[in-house]
């Protein structure tokens, strides 16, 4: 996310004064400091949602995460607020997300069907499962796979996030400089994401970490957007499967 780099020093002072007082006042003229941080958190989601959610609902509830970040927020602590409260915002929009249940029922049966298959595949496999081999073990068409990638598409957004949420928000209120299990979480992580196949670990590096958006990894890629959208989304599950498999080898 791009904010101004002395955008924590700028504001020390009404850091402080907040700290001290708890004036509403200060916190709105803080919160004002950073609505563009909402916008962005929120920008970032809606490309994965479908179009009948209503998009200032979720600033607002990402406005709300922003409140809850600045009363939590310790400006003597050596972090940077805007990644403090860009967990605390996608936090609050997700929990909005959940509450709408957006998915209908026979989507998310699909949806699940088609995760346990990529799963149980890599794992007899050793490696990442060709479409080709997906749709046959769903005793589907490549065509129709396609479509199902599709479909799957506006529920990729909650699956990564609900792995990264809690862990990551506990770990940065804890100790964001020594926390274990921040440490842990990102090396799992990297390891998910070494396990792709090439052009979907290209694309969640560019966007997760270069915080591209899909536009824009299109035009680097040379590829269309519904396909970098496609790609995005198979890449999610793999990881998913490989997130879900590492939690339970650590609860044997």
């Amino acid at each position: 996310m791009t904010m101004e780099s002395d955008a924590n020093k700028d504001l020390t002072p009404l850091w402080l004064k907040y700290k001290e007082t708890k004036s509403v006042d200060i916190r709105n003229e803080i919160a004002e400091h950073y609505l563009q941080l909402v916008k962005i958190v929120c920008g970032r989601l809606a490309v994965s949602l479908p179009p009948h959610l209503d998009r200032d609902d979720l600033l607002s509830s990402g406005f709300f995460g922003l409140l809850d970040a600045i009363d939590r927020f310790d400006v003597t602590r050596n972090i940077k607020f805007e990644t403090y409260a860009g967990v605390r915002i996608r936090g609050a929009i997700l929990d909005y997300l959940r509450s709408k249940d957006w998915i209908p029922v026979t989507m998310r049966q699909r949806i699940r069907k088609y995760e346990q298959t990529v799963c149980q595949l890599e794992n007899e496999l050793g490696r990442p499962a060709t479409d080709k081999e997906v749709a046959d073990a769903l005793e589907i068409s490549l065509e129709e796979l396609q479509t199902l990638i599709g479909q799957c598409n506006s529920a990729t957004v909650i699956p990564l996030e609900e792995y990264l949420k809690t862990d990551v928000a506990e770990a940065i209120d804890t100790n964001p400089a020594n926390s274990t299990e921040f440490f842990e979480l990102k090396e799992t992580l990297a390891k998910a994401i070494e396990r792709l196949p090439e052009k979907e670990r290209t694309v969640i590096s560019l966007y997760y970490y270069e915080e591209l958006t899909l536009k824009e990894i299109a035009l680097i890629l040379k590829l269309s957007e519904a396909r970098i959208s496609q790609l995005h989304t198979k890449a999610i599950f793999r990881m998913r499967s490989y997130l879900a498999q590492s939690k339970a080898d650590l609860t044997l």
